[in-house]
This record gives structure tokens, sequence and C-alpha cells, in this order.
């Protein structure tokens, strides 16, 4: 999309600094040049920046006239984006931009992601920050790091950085959600590692499966809508052929990120040349199977079968047996809902990555729960699953989920608002997601009251994604109104 095209969105502030954003590769794990980006931005409107060791950026603006005896406020968002594509899109997240365009209502990115989470919350913080005419209290505008994959920034955040008392973190997905609290999470790792087999049979034909065209989606918000999991389908498949059609397994590549409900998976196996078209026609039962089982779910799911070369090597029998079974017996999706939201998931598991190189094969998976001792026992379920199928489990990155407050005086405040304002009230949320919240209320040494709100993004973490523009405009609104209202 032309420059000039998003910028006749309303509001044109907010729409200018999200296409600036778009134009930075910004995937997690890269943040130099958008912390370089958000920093000059800082000190070119003469503002009190300053950058931690985590990279995280925090920008502060004074009070505007008669404001200055209130509470200061932080703003928060997060820099880094989920780089997904389709497995047929060129496209570089470490240097190419993102190519946006006007889909009637929305804002959508041409196969890719389109980085609104969390952009767009850095973007309408950036257009607060540079408003000269808004009247506000003391604002901290805290610009995190690497939140999608381990929450680094807000886990490296520096003590004392902060000395504001309520927050507003700009991170969901719904207009007209005000959200409270949200689970915590744990990796989950395992590793199967082997000497590969170099034994192939004479005669054997290779062919290459490929499982495309699933949803895919946030492994968090959208795992409760029952969407096909990549691996899952995959290790169904293979089940079948290896116990009934002699194959063997040489490679195998499933999803990509872990907070990315898997979307495309593809394997390599070999068949006796005598089963090709037996196997032809099983693929073309499972494409048909698996299109009847999520329709209403899912629309056009793609399994073929395509010949290939030869591999050089096998992966062996008892090691692509073990991985079979585990990954087909290992639990995924909604695990437990919360009993007093009966309509939010409590824990959950995302079966999100199945990848082999020489010599190994690597699980990856993502417990959450909004409760500490269910997500323990979501991993003790995985890890037994995988330890007897004879891999390594191990845990990494948990993070504590942000125990909701009901009587918070900024939610209040916050309805009574929201209620003037458009005439109806909010509703009040907790979500499956992960937030950064839990974690920078942990790194404050006083008590933070805190609510997250944003304008509606669909299809987070997928290529689907894409922001509705008029709750863009909504939400900016809204947020400045609480800035000259609050306190």
């Amino acid at each position: 999309m032309a420059e000039a095209e998003i910028l006749t969105l309303k509001p044109r502030r907010v729409w200018h600094h999200f296409y600036k954003l778009t134009q930075i590769p910004r995937p997690t794990g890269q943040m130099k040049e958008v912390t370089k980006f958000i920093t000059d931005f800082g000190k070119s409107r003469e503002l009190e920046t300053e950058q931690d060791k985590a990279g995280n950026v925090l920008i502060r603006k004074p009070a505007s006239d008669g404001f200055e005896g209130k509470q200061t406020v932080i703003l928060q968002a997060h820099l880094d984006m989920v780089p997904q594509k389709n497995t047929d899109t060129v496209h570089d997240f470490t240097k190419d931009p993102i190519e946006t365009y006007i889909d009637g209502d929305k804002v959508k990115a041409r196969s890719t992601t389109l980085g609104a989470d969390n952009g767009m919350g850095v973007a309408m913080m950036m257009a607060v920050l540079e408003d000269t005419m808004l009247q506000h209290p003391p604002i901290e505008a805290l610009f995190t790091v690497d939140e999608e994959v381990g929450m680094d920034g807000a886990f490296g955040l520096k003590k004392g950085f902060l000395k504001g008392t309520l927050m507003l973190n700009l991170d969901t997905e719904e207009e007209g959600e005000l959200c409270i609290g949200c689970a915590g999470g744990t990796d989950v790792n395992v590793n199967f590692q082997y000497k590969d087999d170099t034994e192939i049979e004479k005669g054997d034909a290779a062919f290459k499966i490929s499982l495309k065209g699933l949803k895919g989606g946030h492994s968090g918000t959208q795992i409760h809508l029952g969407r096909a999991n990549a691996n899952k389908l995959m290790n169904r498949f293979l089940k079948d052929v290896v116990r009934n059609y002699e194959a063997r397994l040489s490679s195998i590549q499933g999803g990509s990120l872990r907070n990315a409900i898997p979307r495309e998976s593809f394997a390599v196996i070999t068949i006796p040349e005598q089963l090709s078209d037996d196997l032809i026609d099983l693929v073309t039962e499972y494409e048909d199977l698996f299109n009847q089982e999520f329709n209403g779910i899912e629309q056009g799911i793609t399994f073929k079968a395509e010949k290939t070369a030869l591999p050089k090597t096998l992966i062996p029998v008892e090691v692509q047996d073990d991985l079979i079974n585990a990954v087909e017996g290992c639990p995924n999706g909604v695990i437990s809902m919360l009993a007093d939201f009966p309509d939010v998931v409590e824990s959950s598991l995302n079966l999100a990555l199945v990848e082999s190189s020489k010599g190994k094969i690597d699980v990856k998976l993502l417990v959450r729960s909004s409760s500490e001792s269910r997500k323990e026992w979501v991993c003790s379920s995985v890890e037994s699953v995988f330890v007897l199928a004879g891999a390594k489990v191990e845990f990494d990155g948990a993070y504590p989920g942000w125990q909701p407050n009901a009587g918070s005086e900024l939610l209040n405040t916050m309805e009574k608002i929201y209620v003037k304002k458009y005439d109806k009230r909010p509703t009040v949320v907790v979500i499956h997601a992960g937030l950064e919240c839990g974690i920078i209320q942990s790194n404050v040494d006083h008590p933070l009251d805190i609510v997250s709100f944003g304008p509606t993004i669909t299809g987070a973490h997928s290529p689907d994604e894409a922001i509705e523009i008029d709750t863009v405009e909504k939400s900016y609104d809204y947020l400045l109104t609480i800035l000259e209202q609050i306190g």
C-alpha cells in the first residue's frame, strides 16, 4: 500500500507512525533498528528518553499545566512482531518491509503477518507523545522488546525504571473489551537424538507430503476455536502410512513459532514403488477427511504427495515410531476452562513445532494457564508422554500470569468513561494470551493498577492478521479521553 493511501486513514498521526513501523524489520530478536527509531523519536521531541540493558525504551512526557499533581500514567506496548508467512511467499522478515493494503474496512498485509500486534499500540503511544494540545498527567511511555518469544524485555526491565502507579497496556485485540488478567506460560523443549539410518530398501520410491492451507493463528486467544494443528494431522497420517504401507520417515518440518498454531507441515517418506498409487489414493482420502472433519472451522486444507528424489538418510525405525506415537498421543488445544469466567480458557497446550535435522528431532510446545498448579500439571503430562518415547524434555521461559483485580479503581474509571462516551458498557475480560503486565508488576517495587485495551485485530500470529480501521480511531479517542480525565 502506498504511503499516501495509508496516510488518508484516521487518526492520521497514528497511521503515520504505524506505516513507519511497517518499514522497519522487527521480528523478535531483531530490535536494534526499531529501538533506535523510538529513541531518536523521543530525543527529537526533546523528551527525556533512556534505554535499559534489556533494550526497553522509556520516554517521559511531563504533565500539562494544571495536571502536575495527578498520578503518573504508564503507557506500554511491545516493539517486536510475529514473523509468519505462507511457504510460497517470498519475504525476508529480517530485511523486507511489510507490504500493507486496505481491504474494505480493514488493513492487511500481503501474505504475511501485519504487525498490528503490537505495532498499533506503539503507534498510538507515539501519537500521544507528540500531541502538544493534549491535556494529560505525567506520562511514562514504555516500549518493551522481544515480547513474542520469551518476554525478554519485560523480564529484563530495569528495577526502578518506572515511577508510575497506573498502567495502560495497549496489547489486547478486541475493541470494547477491558482486560484485567491473563494466563502465564511455560516453554517445553523436546529432543530426540539418533544416528541416521543410511540403508534404504532397493525399489523404494520417495514422496514429499505437504499439508497446507490451515488457518493457524494465535495459540492463546484463538486456541478455543478448534482450528486444526498441522503437526497433529501430519502425524496422524504418518502413523497410518508407516503401519500399513511400509513407509519410512526421512524428514519432517511442521510449524514455525511456539506461540502460533501450526498451519503447515511437510514430510519426506520412502515407500515400496509398487505401493505408490496406493499412497496417492491414501493422501487424497486424508485430504477429504481433514476437510470434512474441520468443515466450518477451516477452509481449503490441501494435502498432497509429490514424488521426489530418494533421500540419503532415514530416521531409525524405533525413533520414527516413538516420535509419531508421542506426537499422536500428546494432548493439544484446550485443557480446562475457568470456573469464574466460563467462556475463558484456563489451560491449553500448543504442539507448535516438529523439526528434524541431522541426527536429531526437536519438538517445541507452549503450555498456558491462569493457574500455576494446572500449568505444572500440563507440563508434567507432556513430559511423561515424551520421556516414555525416549526423548529428553526440558522446560524454559516460564512467565507468571497477571492476576485480575476486579476492585481496580482504574478499571472503574475507565468503565465510567466508556459508558459516557459510547452509551454502553465495555466487557471486562480475563484473556488466555500472554501479556507483559504481570511480569512488569513483578519488576516494579510498588503496586500497579493495570488495565489493557486496544483496537480489534483478527488473525494475529498468522498471515490473515488484519486490523479494523474504525476501531483504531475509536480506541485512540478513548485513550485520549482517559488521559484527560484520569485521576
